[in-house]
C-alpha cells in the first residue's frame, strides 16, 4: 500500500529543501518514491489566477489536479511525497480573500473545505513548515515578495489545519534532519516482511 506524506506551508519555508532530502533517504533504502510538485505556477500558465488574486475555481483546479497526481503517482512508488497538499490550496485562497477584503460564497465555502477535509484524511504523514520572516526567499524560481501575503498564507494554511483537526508535525529550519529521520522510521515500520528464503536442504525435504 502506498505511503502518502504532504508538507504544508506557505512560499520560501524549505518544504522543497526537506522533500528533496526525504525523497534521498528513502531511495538509499531501495524504496520508490515520486513527488507530487506544487502546481502553482502551473496554474498560472493555464490562465487561472494565483497567490492574491485566488478564485475559487483556480483553487479547485489546484486541489482536484493534485489529487490526481498523487493517484497516478501512487501507481509506481512505495512513498508518495507531496509538496504543498489539498489544504494549503484552500489557505491561500482564504489568505487572498482576507487580502482583497472579500467574502467566499457560501456554497464555494463549504464544498472547498469538505474537499480538503476528506482527502487530507488519506495522508499518513503531515509536516507543516513554519515560517520564519527572518529568512529570505529562495531564487531557485521567481517568489512573490509581498511579505504581508506570504504571512497571510501561513496563518490561512494554519487556520484550515486547525479547523479540519489535523495534527501537523512542524517543520523547521532547525529539525529538518530530524524530521527526515521520522519519516524513514515511519516507513521503515510500515514496509512489509520480506519472508525469509528456505535453505536448499529444506527445499529438497519438502520435494
Amino acid at each position: 500500500m502506498t505511503i502518502k506524506i504532504a508538507v504544508t506551508g506557505t512560499h520560501s519555508t524549505g518544504k522543497t529543501t526537506f522533500v528533496t532530502a526525504v525523497s534521498s533517504a528513502l531511495q538509499k533504502c531501495a524504496i520508490r518514491v515520486t513527488v507530487v510538485s506544487d502546481l502553482g505556477e502551473e496554474a498560472m500558465n493555464l490562465g487561472f489566477p494565483i497567490l492574491y488574486n485566488h478564485v475559487p475555481e483556480s483553487t479547485l483546479w489546484i486541489m482536484t489536479a493534485g489529487i490526481s497526481r498523487e493517484l497516478v503517482a501512487g501507481l509506481d512508488a512505495d512513498v508518495v511525497l507531496v509538496d504543498r497538499p489539498v489544504p494549503d490550496a484552500l489557505g491561500y485562497y482564504r489568505a487572498a480573500l482576507a487580502y482583497r477584503g472579500d467574502a467566499a460564497p457560501g456554497r464555494w465555502a463549504s464544498y472547498l473545505l469538505a474537499l480538503s477535509g476528506h482527502h487530507a484524511q488519506t495522508y499518513d504523514l503531515i509536516f507543516s513548515a513554519q515560517l520564519d520572516p527572518s529568512i529570505p526567499l529562495g531564487t531557485n524560481k521567481p517568489r512573490d515578495p509581498d511579505g504581508r501575503f506570504r504571512a497571510m498564507a501561513a496563518q490561512g494554511i494554519t487556520d484550515v489545519l486547525n479547523e479540519l483537526g489535523i495534527p501537523g508535525e512542524p517543520l523547521t529550519p532547525h529539525n529538518h534532519e530530524a524530521a527526515v529521520q521520522r519519516v524513514l522510521d515511519y516507513v521503515l515500520s510500515r514496509r512489509p516482511a520480506v519472508p525469509a528464503q528456505a535453505s536448499p536442504i529444506q527445499n529438497l525435504a519438502d520435494a
